[in-house]
């Protein structure tokens, strides 16, 4: 019975992973668009209120600054979702395993816009959206090539959304919406061993992993569906 943000976090860290949005996708979240109206229970759980305990539109980035233990990013499908400390190991291994970007773009599977960004990212640590497009030398033109290859690099994992920065005007005056901060996974993850334990995990056995317990949230998730889901 979820009615605030702490719910959420609870019931997120049981689950081990969300889709990001009120929808499931096929797969599993842990909120949904139409709470008021289809659950069974009274609760103030209602979307883009501006309420940080009970808007799911806030939880996202509350998860990024308050806590270390869940990342919020495009990771699913190319859309936003949610993955817990637990299960990002595998997550890790099932998609990049040990590879390193380097590796990855000299064996072509990574593009040339993604290495601009991720360059970019890399050599000035945690970047808000608009400077890593003036660092890595993208226009206003470019959005849709710099939108997708943002995408590319979260759904491989390499770049991860890490908070929030307000804008602020020459004249030190805040201005607009806050803008988006990335950084590396490694730099997000600095604290902890997600990383060795990703290396002691082979791609099969953790696929497999992934998929028992997607299958134990929606018994009715299709084995395609939840391939994509997995893989990215």
């Amino acid at each position: 019975m979820i009615k605030n943000y702490d719910d959420f976090c609870k019931e997120l860290l049981k689950a081990g992973f969300s889709m990001g949005g009120g929808s499931n996708d096929g797969i599993f979240s842990v909120i949904n668009w139409g709470w008021n109206e289809e659950t069974p229970y009274e609760t103030p759980i209602a979307w883009h209120t501006g309420n940080s305990d009970t808007d799911p539109w806030e939880w996202r980035m509350r998860v990024l600054n308050e806590r270390d233990d869940i990342v919020y990013s495009k990771v699913f499908f190319r859309k936003s979702g949610y993955i817990t400390r637990e299960w990002y190991p595998y997550f890790l291994a099932a998609r990049r395993g040990n590879r390193t970007f380097e590796e990855e773009y000299s064996n072509g599977k990574m593009s040339h816009l993604a290495k601009r960004i991720y360059e970019a990212v890399v050599a000035h640590g945690q970047l808000p959206l608009e400077e890593i497009k003036r660092a890595a030398g993208f226009s206003r033109e470019d959005k849709s090539k710099f939108d997708g290859a943002l995408t590319e690099l979260q759904m491989r994992m390499y770049l991860t959304m890490c908070g929030q920065q307000q804008r602020v005007s020459l004249k030190g005056e805040e201005y607009g919406w806050p803008s988006t901060m990335f950084c590396t996974t490694e730099d997000f993850w600095a604290n902890s061993d997600v990383f060795v334990e990703a290396a002691q995990l082979d791609e099969r056995s953790a696929v497999n992993a992934i998929t028992k317990q997607v299958i134990g949230l929606n018994p009715l998730a299709t084995e395609k569906k939840i391939t994509k889901f997995i893989k990215g």
